[in-house]
Order: structure tokens, then C-alpha cells, then sequence
């Protein structure tokens, strides 16, 4: 029958492409698809008639799939839709130039720069000008004074340049993050079915009435009706905010979305909806727009606003303003966050659970921090700069010759005032390094390009350079560690132990039919052996290496498993067990001709053993299988393959008599016993041969390296030997998941911080582990305060179990290969061949990223001194900066851009991985680079001012000191500049070493934009000096001064020999700098607001303290009201924590995609209950500030905050501020249902 109707589909396909028209329209399907359950069931019986038939209507069919014809596909894409989801514009260059505009002190410059234009055009009466004092005098040429209009009209075309530059940057950031996106989403693939073939499309690809099949780990691209399903369940949390695992089947809820998580199972689904029109497509339109990075600015605007309102506004009426607020910043929040793109991840997560992950990267803090300072001693500067001068200008003129202050001179004053405002300006100009942000930016964009090449692809840019700082690597063996090409090497079948695969003669031939049939439908039919790509290659592994290395197996003993197949379609399979974490096993059940059922199990040998009750002898008559027989296969067979390094796995039978009735097919328990064993084999995975270089690089980076395997443990112990984890001779533990749990745990069953503290230094291999130890190791490694510096721990998974671990670990690396989607989704870097000694790699990159920016620093911040010593001092002794304005925006930019360029974009050596990490607390600044800053510091400034107080006698020239206020530029001070700009280009080179190195030219030629960046820099020097005349206040020199200029700048090359030949270590009064800042040393609410600005303000912090103090005492009155009616009110406090809802309510706060923790013993309660307590103190920090406001302090056990309470932040340290959970909970589509008071997740908010 099933026959006739597909050919009948196949016909009906035929005749309808002439008429063009689909069976059902768009809207049809749309509106079917925001049903669920029950009422999808109905519709589509009401509507269609069955799945078959939706089929039919939808021209395709469910064996088959599409025929893939262009022709059919292009129409598909113009009735139903495409399935891409277009992204937000990027911001045009012009967007970018004015966002570049908005920086203060080009606003202030631009200011002045205009205000000096029009006064520039000012002509008063020449009679006057000699009755205004001495300054004003002495301007003999008539063209000389017109030219006055330059240096502004100069000042804003330099404006102009720095601002271009900048948006250029940005431009080409934002497009490089643009090309990793559609990188990231091209790289995405989906299985579907075509003409009978199954093949591997792109997801955009995807259309409309597509058979997909669909399995463990998948996101799924694109709504559709299950056609076929093994024990399937979705993870639909990223849209329903329902953390719970569906169960979905062709009788109950048939319904797939888009954009939710296959966390078990297998099936096959018919596509009903793509792109905009799937669910997630429409949320996303709701939202107004795809994924773009630069939503966080806008609420970052948003929030700024907000924050002013509330401060504003706080005065008056806190309690409501911050519950405008909550909600406020939670509707911004809502509004901008793409569902799928990493900034939606990223939101998501901090909104579910304030997790200390993901803090603002480290580097940027530091950064930060020390430009906050930086720029606050070059505002102190520059005002007193200012000051002094007008302070000498007002002194001589009106005291010393006692002038009038008449109305006629006015101007020309104020065109005085106008030039030492805009000397004082340009000083802070300088002293600002704006370059910081830039270079961090170029060389985090730079790095993250080129670690493509080196197959890390970086999802989050910090993730980069946090790599550099790593201390412990948690790495999967099967993959990453080995080659993931597995292949049965050894066999135990027949009661007969073969060193090498047997010949089929040698097994009963009874036997050899169980085991074959056994393999061929007990491995998800996804997974087959292709032939090899080219002629004497190895055949081909598709889908899971495990069961390939099985149906390899199959085909050694001359067997030809898709025969099997093709008479045992996967329709006919009666029931599936897949392969899940807890199970550690698959089975699969066949309905017999005769009635009875037979069930075919595989999986780890040493609990599938468990379960056997026989096993097959060697004439192949099953016989008892007692537990003393068990012991002695454990020893004489699975010890020695799996201390060989072999996977063993055991292939079992059981048969249920058709006279016994249908077992009971959901008690797992009594179905999953009393086995036939039929064989055991031994996988051997081979060590990656590049593997055991990379460890070694590791460990002498001072990075340990741990195994974390479900593999067992002897098996782990000698892959982790191979890889050279473990060496002979050392102490190291090695343990099993179980051992691991009972020795980390109390009493109670609780998980213990000391406990853990005692373990982690010494493991080194975790076998037959779960994910949930490996994420209980992450946090405990994290959380950890043994060490004098905290952990920094990377870690690599693949399957759909290790999101929790990767989210919480520092980077999360996920496999790029055999990765599933939930894994990607939640890493920071992918690594697309898989390959541990790419990890290696991004060390190498994270630790450059450092260097490069602390290159930068140590070359910014020796010009900074220099420009801002020179000018102020000679401001105040000549009264008139030796730097013209024009000049110190020249400088600023070769200093500040040009050489974050050149010095940012330096390629890594393996030097770098011979020190230790740096540590997250160590300062930006070193005791050395102090020493080369002040060195060269001091160098420069010797000879500047030689130049400039002795210069017009060594060069026998004019002096141009105490020139009037228009005067045409002179050679005196035309040298000052050159020979300033030289040594700022030769200590460029000299800024490329950190460590004190000798030979400065070391691979510099390895950096073609180095070079060209200061060759470059040199012929525009040439060209503004010779030809840049009244505008860059230059004039030309001569050879025989160029060469002179060229020789005191090339002994700063000199004098840096000098300086490194200075022992560090004497130079104990040497103070380091740019530390980050400890998180103990700001307040709860200034941490949220350092989340959000990229610069802390602290005019801002000084006048929080005042308003503090009131809110303390609100607080205070506020909790014991709140304690009051918790008591009053019915409900047990503790109740809901010993719910089994209070624990997925713990998940509630888990990332997107919620992962649900299940661990094999149910006895232990998971990431445990206490987990909410232990982190409230340590989770201070991360609290968002975007929707969580922090509770007040509370005394009580259990704060029930009633979502009327106002609530505010708590600045006091000790006080653990836990989130109110109304807050935690965003508003929208995203959301679960808000719980009321009382539920358990609001008992969950006990304070410590």
C-alpha cells in the first residue's frame, strides 16, 4: 500500500508543476504552526487530513524528499519564502564619521579652531594696535596678518583626518565582523533528504516541504511536522522560556520550531516554515531586524539616558523611578536582542543568571582604567597650562606696562585668550591616548583574521586574549586528542579473543547474523561508509565514528550491512533508546514475523556487562553468563584492550516471546536487563600524531592540561600517557566520575569548594565522566582560591552536554567537526579541524594580543610625557607652545593611530609560549617598560630643550622664541618639530621589544605593515615639512639640518642600548601600572556601571557616595518589612527548595539554550541547591545592570520580595547583594511565566 501512495505522490508531483499552485498557502501554514499539542493535531486533521497528506499538498514526499530540481527549489523560494533572516543595515561611513565626532576634546578643539577663524578676520584699526601692548605688535606684513585664518582653518582639517581615520577603523572592523557572521552561518549545515539521496545543504537553503532529518545536538533551522521520530526530545526553552525537555512524537505534539534544540533522539520532519515566516523569524521581525553587534550601543545609549533620568529623578522618588527603571531597561534590552545572533546569547545570559562569566574582558579594564588616569593628569596639565599663560599674558600687559583694557583692543586680547586656549587644548590632546581603545580594536580584529588561518574561529573577541592569560586546559579526548578516526582493532567473540579482527569462517555463522543484523539496524542510520574521496584513500566516516568503526567492522567480516538496511527501512524500526549520557547505551527493538520482539543493544562495555545474562558460546548456543564469569572477561579481555588505549564496547541481544504480549516499552529498567552478550570489541582511536608537541608547548607555558573523558579509566590512562598528559613517575591523580563525585562531596551530598580545592591541583585524567562533573570541575577550578592567581580555564566539548561547561569555563572551544549546534552556540572560539594543537595556536595569539598592546603603550605613553612636558613647560617659560597646535595633532595621529596600526599587528613567535601566563592581575605597565618609558623619556627632553633654548646657536640661525601672535613660522622651531617627530619614529622601533630584548630589528621585516607604516610616516614628514609652510607653522630646511634632525632621532636607537643594559632589579623605586582594577575595591553599583561605559566616570562615583548613604537606610526598612510579611505570609520558606521544581528553577537561570543537568545518580542532588547561596557573593560583580537590580541586604533567610517593593542598590561590600528575581526574568517573548511570590523560585532567593 505505502508503495502505491508514493507513487501516486510521485505522479500528483508530476502533473501539478504545470499548474504552479502549492496545496496550501503561506498564511495556511503560519498560522498552523503557532499551535501546539493537541491543537496542531486537530488543525491538521481538520485541514489536511493526516502528516501523509500535508505531504501531498506540499508536493513531496516523506522517503524521498523534494526531487531537488532548480526549477521546483526557485519556486519553493518565491511562494514560501527563503529561509534567511535579513540582518540590520551596517551603519554607513557617514554614521561612523559623526559617531567618531562626538569624542570631547575634538568637540572642544573644533570650538576653538572656529572661534579663532572669526576672530582671525577681525581687522582692528592700525592706529590702535600699537596702544595694546608688546605681544600685539610687530606684525610689519600685510599678507602675513591675513594668513592668520590658517592655523584654525589647519586645526580643523587635522580635526577632519583623525576623524576619517577613526571611521575608517571602524568601518573595516564592522565589516570584518560581518564577514566572521556570515562565515559562522555559512559554515552551519543541515542534513535533508533529495531525490532519494541524503545530502548536506547550507541552511539558507533550506525551502519549504524539505524532508530533514534531524538529531541529537541540532538547532533546528526552520519550523516543520515530525514525520518519524525515535524517542525524540526538544529543548524549547529560547522560545517558550520553558526549561523542561518536550517529548515530541506523530501522536502527541508533532510540532518542530525553529531555533530550538534537539537535546535526544533522531527523526525526520517535513518543512512547513523558513526564514521570517518561522517562529523564530517572526519573533525576530517583531523585534524589527536580524543581528547586528551594534545593538549593545544602542542600549548602551539607552541605558546612559536612563541611568541620567534615574539620577536625576532619584532625588525625588527612588522607589519608583527604579521600578520604571527595571522595566524600562528591560524593554530596551527585549527590543534589541536578535534571538540567535551572539549578542542575543550573550544578553540572554545575563539575564537569566547574572553567571560571573563573561566579565568585561580584563585587558579592556586595565585599559581602561590606566587611559582614565592618563587622561585626568593631562586635564590637570593642560588647565594649568592654560592658566599659567593667561596669568603671564594679563601680568606683562596690564601690570608691567601698564595698559587700559580699551575697547578697541578687546579683540585682539580675546584672539590671545583664543590661542593659549587652544595651546591648552592641543596639551590635552596629546595627553589623551585615545590610540588605546584603537589599538586594543585593530589588534583584537587583527589577531581574530589571522587566527582563521590557524582554524580558531572567534566568536567573541575578548575570548582572544583571555586565551593568552590561560592557566588550565580541560580538553575531550575522542577528537581533539586522538584523530576521531575510529576502527575496531580487537575482538571477543565466540569465547575466542582475537588480537586482530577474526576471519568470518572462524564464528558460527548463527552468530555472525546476529551481530551483523545487530549492527546494521542498531546504529542511527544516519552513520554509514562512504567510499573514499580518492582511489587507495581510507573509505570515508559519516556521522558518528563510534558506530562507523562497527559498521567497518561489519564489512572486515565480508558483510554488507546496507543490504540489511534497505529491507529494514527506519520506518520499520519498532522502537529506538538512543544514545544518551545517562543510558551510556542504544538499543533497538524489530517486531518478528512471528509476533515476538528482538532487541539489539550496544554500548560501554563494563555496564552493558552488567546487564548480560548469557552469552553466546562458541558453537553459538547461549549459555549462563554468572557474575564470576563477568570478573574474569573484566580482567582477561577489557583490562588489556582498554590499557592498550582500546574503546571497548559490548553488542548484546534479548528476545522477547510473542506469548508474553507487548512489553511495557517506557520501564527502561526491566526492559534494559537479562542480555545475550554476543561480542565485545576494542575501537582504537590513535592519538593525534601532533598531540604530544602541543601538550609539551603547553606545559612549558605553565598551562596544565586535564583529560575529561566518558571513556573509562583505563582506556583514559593510557591515551593520556600516549598525549604525554600524564608522565611515568608523577603523582598525578586519575579518577572516575564517580570516585571524583564521592570525594567532593559532603554528607549531605553537597558539593564543597575545599573539598574540590584539595583534588584539582593533582588531576589530571577525569574518566567515565558526565557532563555534569566536567562542569562541576570548571567551576570549582574557577571558583578556586588556593592558587595566589585565580584560574583561567579553557575547554573543549562537542556535545550537546557540555554548553553548561563551556558557558562557564573562560573560552569555551567547540569542535568545528564534530561539534553539534547547541555546543557552537555556546563557545567562544570554534575550532574547525578539531585539533588540540590549534588551542596551542590561540594561546600563542591571546598572549600576542598582550604584548602588542603593551608595545603600544610603552611607545604612547613615552610621547605623551615628552609632548606634554615640552609643551607646558614651554608655554610657561616662552609663552607660546614650541608644538603648535597643527603639529601636536600630527604627532597625535602618527603616536596614536598609525602606530597602534603598526605595533598592534605584530605575528606571534613561539617565544611567547616559553613564560608563564601573565595573570589577570598583572599590570599593563612592567618594572621594565617603566624603566625604557622614563629612559627615553628623558633622552628626548634633553635634546628638545637644547633645541629650543640653545638650538638657534648650534644651528646659527634666528630664534624663534617670544615670536608676536601672527608671526610667519621660523627655522628654530621648525627643527624642534622634525627632530621630535624622528625620535618619536625611531623609538617606534625601539617600542617593538617589551622584555628588555638587545636587538630590536628581530624579525621586523616579518611585519610588512610595520615597515611601511613608519617609511611611510617618514615621507609625509618630509613632504609637511618642506612643503607644509604657514598651516603646519613649518619651513623648509636645508640638508644639512634634515640630516642633523635624522641623527639625534637615530640616537634614541643608541640610547635604548643603554637603557637595557640597566639591570631591572636595581631600579627598585620603579612603580608598575595599569593594574586592573580588584574587584574589591569598587562598589556593587559602579561594577554594573563599568559593564556598560566604556569609560568609568569618576566625577560620577564622587557624587554617588552622597546619595548612597540615603539608600541605605531605605534599605534597611525596606528589608524588615519584606521579612515581616515572608513570615506572615502561609507559605514554608524552605518549601520550595526541596521541590524538584526548585532545581530546573536553578536551570531557569542557566544560559540560552537551557541545559538541563542530568546526572546517571539521582541520589545526588545536581548543581546543587546550595549553588544558589555559594555564588551570591561571588556573583556580585557580573550582576547586568541592564535588568537586575540588586535586592537590598537582607537578614533574613529567604527575602519573598513582593514586586512592589522599591529596590535599590546596595553598595555595602559586605552585604551580598542577591538579584530580585522579578527582575531577573526579562519581559517578552523570551520569558518564562514571571513567578509569583512564594513560588519556588522566589524561596530560591536565600541570602547567605
Amino acid at each position: 500500500m505505502a508503495n502505491n501512495s508514493y507513487s501516486g505522490v510521485k505522479n500528483s508531483m508530476v502533473e501539478a508543476n504545470h499548474d504552479g499552485e502549492f496545496g496550501c498557502t503561506l498564511n495556511e501554514l503560519r498560522s498552523l504552526m503557532e499551535l501546539r499539542g493537541a491543537d496542531a493535531l486537530g488543525k491538521i486533521g481538520e485541514t489536511y487530513g493526516d502528516v501523509q497528506r500535508l505531504c501531498n499538498r506540499l508536493k513531496t514526499s516523506p522517503t524521498d524528499g523534494l526531487s531537488g530540481q532548480p526549477g521546483d527549489i526557485e519556486k519553493r523560494k518565491t511562494v514560501f519564502g527563503q529561509n534567511f533572516i535579513p540582518p540590520k543595515k551596517p551603519k554607513t561611513f557617514l554614521q561612523l564619521v559623526w559617531e567618531a565626532l562626538q569624542d570631547v576634546t575634538l568637540i572642544i578643539l573644533e570650538v576653538a579652531a572656529i572661534v579663532s577663524l572669526c576672530l582671525s578676520f577681525y581687522r582692528p584699526p592700525d592706529t590702535e594696535r600699537e596702544n595694546c601692548g608688546r605681544a600685539a605688535g610687530g606684525v610689519e606684513d600685510e599678507n602675513e596678518s591675513e594668513a592668520g585664518w590658517i592655523e584654525g582653518a589647519a586645526i580643523l582639517l587635522s580635526v577632519i583626518c583623525v576623524v576619517v581615520v577613526t571611521a575608517f577603523n571602524d568601518w573595516s572592523k564592522e565589516k570584518q565582523f560581518r564577514g566572521l557572521q556570515s562565515r559562522i552561518e555559512q559554515e552551519q549545515k543541515f542534513t535533508v533528504v533529495r531525490g532519494g539521496q541524503v545530502i548536506q545543504i547550507p541552511v539558507a537553503e533550506i525551502v519549504v516541504g524539505d524532508i530533514a532529518q534531524i538529531k541529537y545536538g541540532d538547532l533546528l533551522p526552520a519550523d516543520g511536522v515530525l514525520i518519524q521520530g525515535n524517542d525524540l526530545k526538544i529543548d524549547e526553552s529560547s522560545l517558550t522560556g520553558e526549561s523542561d525537555h518536550v517529548k515530541k512524537t506523530q501522536e502527541k505534539d508533532p510540532m518542530l520550531l525553529s531555533g530550538t534544540h534537539v537535546m535526544e533522539g533522531s527523526g525526520k520532519m517535513v518543512v512547513t516554515a523558513v526564514g521570517v515566516n518561522s517562529q523564530t523569524g517572526i519573533i525576530f521581525t517583531l523585534l524589527g531586524g536580524g543581528d547586528d553587534d551594534d545593538d549593545e550601543e544602542e542600549e548602551k545609549k539607552k541605558e546612559k539616558e536612563e541611568k541620567k533620568k534615574q539620577r536625576k529623578n532619584k532625588k525625588q522618588d527612588g522607589s519608583v523611578e527604579n521600578r520604571k527603571k527595571a522595566k524600562a531597561q528591560d524593554g530596551a534590552a527585549m527590543e534589541m536582542q536578535p534571538l540567535n545572533s551572539d549578542e542575543g546569547a550573550d544578553a540572554e545570559e545575563k539575564k537569566k543568571a547574572n553567571l560571573p562569566k563573561k566579565e568585561k574582558s580584563v585587558l579592556q579594564g586595565k585599559l581602561t582604567k590606566l587611559a582614565v588616569q592618563i587622561g585626568k593628569a593631562g586635564l590637570v596639565m593642560s588647565a594649568i597650562t592654560v592658566i599659567i599663560l593667561v596669568v603671564l599674558f594679563v601680568v606683562d600687559t596690564f601690570w608691567i606696562q601698564k595698559l587700559e583694557w580699551t575697547k578697541d583692543c578687546t579683540p585682539i586680547y580675546i584672539q590671545f585668550f583664543v590661542k593659549f586656549f587652544i595651546i591648552g587644548v592641543t596639551v590635552l590632546v596629546v595627553a589623551v591616548p585615545e590610540g588605546l581603545p584603537l589599538a586594543v580594536t585593530i589588534s583584537l580584529a587583527y589577531s581574530v583574521k589571522k587566527m582563521m588561518k590557524d582554524n580558531n574561529l572567534v566568536r567573541h573577541l575578548d575570548a582572544c586574549e583571555t586565551m593568552g592569560n590561560a592557566t588550565a586546559i580541560c580538553s575531550d579526548k575522542t577528537g581533539t586528542l586522538t584523530m576521531n578516526r575510529m576502527t575496531v582493532v580487537q575482538a571477543y567473540v565466540a569465547e575466542k579473543h582475537y588480537k586482530k579482527v577474526p576471519e568470518p569462517e572462524n564464528i558460527p555463522s548463527s552468530t555472525l547474523d546476529i551481530l551483523i543484523l545487530g549492527i546494521a539496524v542498531n546504529c542511527a542510520y544516519t552513520t554509514k561508509i562512504m567510499p573514499p574521496e580518492k582511489e587507495g584513500g581510507l573509505p570515508r566516516q559519516v556521522g558518528n565514528k563510534t558506530e562507523c568503526a562497527l559498521l567497518g567492522f561489519a564489512n572486515d567480516l565480508k558483510r554488507d550491512y546496507q543490504a540489511i538496511r534497505n529491507e529494514i527501512p527506519e520506518e520499520k524500526l519498532y522502537k529506538v533508546y538512543t544514545f544518551n549520557s545517562v543510558r551510556k547505551s542504544m538499543s533497538t527493538v524489530l517486531k518478528m514475523a512471528d509476533g515476538s520482539y528482538r532487541m539489539f543493544s550496544k554500548g560501554a562495555s563494563e555496564i552493558l556487562l552488567k546487564k548480560c545474562y548469557k552469552i553466546l558460546t562458541a558453537n553459538g548456543e547461549p549459555k549462563v553468563f554468572r557474575p564470576r564469569d563477568r570478573d574474569d572477561m573484566v580482567k582477561k579481555v577489557i583490562e588489556p584492550m582498554a590499557s592498550e588505549g582500546l574503546r571497548t564496547i559490548c553488542l548484546g541481544y534479548r528476545d522477547f516471546p510473542a506469548s508474553e504480549g507487548e512489553p511495557d516499552w517506557e520501564n527502561e529498567n526491566d526492559i534494559l536487563t537479562g542480555l545475550t552478550c554476543v561480542c565485545v570489541v576494542g575501537i582504537e582511536d590513535p592519538v593525534r600524531p601532533e598531540v604530544p608537541d602541543a601538550i609539551r608547548k603547553c606545559q612549558r607555558a605553565g598551562i596544565t592540561v586535564r583529560m575529561v573523558t566518558g571513556d573509562n579509566i583505563n582506556t583514559a590512562r593510557a591515551i593520556a600517557t600516549k598525549c604525554g598528559i600524564l608522565q611515568p613517575g608523577d603523582d598525578f591523580l586519575c579518577l572516575e566520575g564517580k570516585e571524583f563525585n564521592r570525594r567532593i562531596r559532603n554528607e549531605k551530598g553537597e558539593i564543597e569548594q575545599e573539598r574540590i580545592d584539595k583534588i584539582w591541583p593533582k588531576l589530571r585524567v577525569l574518566a567515565r565522566s558526565s557532563p555534569t562533573d566536567k562542569h562541576t570541575l570548571v567551576k570549582g577550578i574557577i571558583d578556586s582560591t588556593v592558587a595566589e592567581q585565580r584560574q583561567v580555564v579553557a575547554v573543549t566539548g562537542d556535545g550537546t552536554n557540555d554548553g553548561p561547561a563551556l558557558k562557564k569555563a573562560d573560552v569555551g572551544f567547540a569542535m568545528g567537526i564534530a561539534g553539534t549546534d547547541v555546543a557552537k552556540e555556546a563557545s567562544d572560539i570554534i575550532l574547525t579541524d578539531d585539533n588540540f594543537s590549534s588551542i596551542v595556536r590561540a594561546v600563542m595569539w591571546g598572549r600576542n594580543v598582550y604584548d602588542s598592546i603593551s608595545k603600544f603603550l610603552q611607545f604612547q605613553l613615552t610621547v605623551n610625557v615628552v609632548a606634554v612636558i615640552v609643551a607646558f613647560t614651554g608655554a610657561c617659560i616662552t609663552q607660546d607652545s614650541p608644538l603648535k597646535a597643527v603639529q601636536m595633532l600630527w604627532v597625535n595621529l602618527i603616536m596614536d593611530t598609525f602606530a597602534s596600526l603598526a605595533l598592534a599587528t605584530e605575528p606571534p613567535t613561539e617565544a611567547l609560549l616559553l613564560r608563564k601566563p601573565y595573570g589577570r592581575n598583572k599590570p599593563l605597565i612592567s618594572r621594565t617598560m617603566m624603566k625604557n618609558i622614563l629612559g627615553h623619556g628623558v633622552y628626548q627632553l634633553i635634546i628638545i630643550f637644547s633645541l629650543l633654548f640653545a638650538g638657534e646657536k648650534m644651528f646659527d640661525i634666528d630664534s624663534g622664541r617670544n615670536a608676536p601672535l601672527h608671526a610667519p613660522p621660523s627655522e628654530h622651531y621648525t627643527i624642534v618639530f622634525n627632530t621630535f617627530v624622528m625620535m618619536q619614529l625611531f623609538n617606534e622601533i625601539n617600542a617593538r621589544k617589551i622584555h628588555g630584548e638587545r636587538n630590536v630589528f628581530d624579525g621586523i621585516f616579518n611585519n610588512p605593515i610595520f615597515c611601511s607604516i613608519v617609511f611611510g610616516t617618514f615621507i609625509i614628514q618630509i613632504v609637511i615639512v618642506q612643503f607644509g609652510g604657514k598651516p603646519f607653522s613649518c619651513v623648509s630646511l636645508s640638508i644639512d639640518q634634515w640630516l642633523w634632525c635624522t641623527f639625534l632621532g637615530f640616537g634614541s636607537l643608541l640610547w635604548g642600548q643603554v637603557i637595557s643594559s640597566i639591570p631591572t632589579s636595581r631600579l627598585k623605586f620603579l612603580k608598575t601600572a595599569g593594574h586592573g582594577t580588584q574587584k574589591e575595591e569598587i562598589p556593587d553599583e559602579e561594577l554594573e556601571e563599568l559593564e556598560d561605559m566604556d569609560e568609568i566616570d569618576h566625577a560620577e562615583r564622587e557624587l554617588r557616595r552622597g546619595q548612597i548613604l540615603w539608600f541605605r537606610g531605605l534599605n534597611r526598612i525596606q528589608t524588615q518589612i519584606r521579612v515581616v510579611n515572608a513570615f506572615r505570609s502561609s507559605i514554608s520558606l524552605y518549601e520550595g527548595l526541596e521541590k524538584p521544581e526548585s532545581r530546573s528553577s536553578i536551570h531557569n537561570f542557566m544560559t540560552h539554550p537551557e541545559f538541563r543537568i542530568e546526572d546517571s545518580e539521582p541520589h545526588i542532588p545536581l548543581i546543587d541547591d546550595t549553588d544558589a547561596e555559594d555564588d551570591a557573593p561571588t556573583k556580585r560583580n557580573s550582576a547586568s545592570p541592564r535588568n537586575a537590580t540588586p535586592t537590598p541586604p537582607s537578614p533574613s533567610p529567604a527575602t519573598t520580595a513582593a514586586p512592589t517593593t522599591p529596590v535599590s542598590p546596595s553598595p555595602n561590600q559586605n552585604n551580598n547583594a542577591v538579584e530580585s528575581s522579578n527582575h531577573l526574568l526579562p519581559e517578552g517573548p523570551k520569558s518564562g511565566t514571571p513567578s509569583a511570590p512564594g513560588s519556588p523560585l522566589h524561596s530560591l532567593e536565600t541570602s547567605l
